[in-house]
């Protein structure tokens, strides 16, 4: 599912929201996400995960075509964990 779908599924739930509100909601909701998630802080809805920021330390990794060594510099990258409720619906 693409952002445009999850939109489309919303709106059409609720009849009496304007598709550009629904729209205007999601952006916000993961704008909202985005920035907690760029202050270092982790973001929980509950029953559904919850999203947090860990760090990549620096490392001496190597260039797949040639073989030779590279290295990677120091990243921080997001992190899903998800919530109890999902994980038994997605192993009923």
């Amino acid at each position: 599912m693409i952002k445009s779908e999850l939109v489309e599924i919303i709106a059409n739930e609720n009849p009496h929201l304007y598709h550009r509100d629904v729209e205007n909601i999601v952006n916000a909701i993961l704008e909202e996400i985005t920035n907690t998630l760029a202050d270092g802080n982790r973001v929980e809805l509950r029953g559904f995960g919850a999203f947090s920021v860990k760090n990549r330390p620096a490392r001496t990794g190597r260039n797949p075509k040639t073989g030779a060594k590279v290295q990677v510099d120091e990243k921080w990258v997001p992190f899903f964990k998800t919530g109890k409720e999902l994980r038994e619906r997605l192993n009923k």
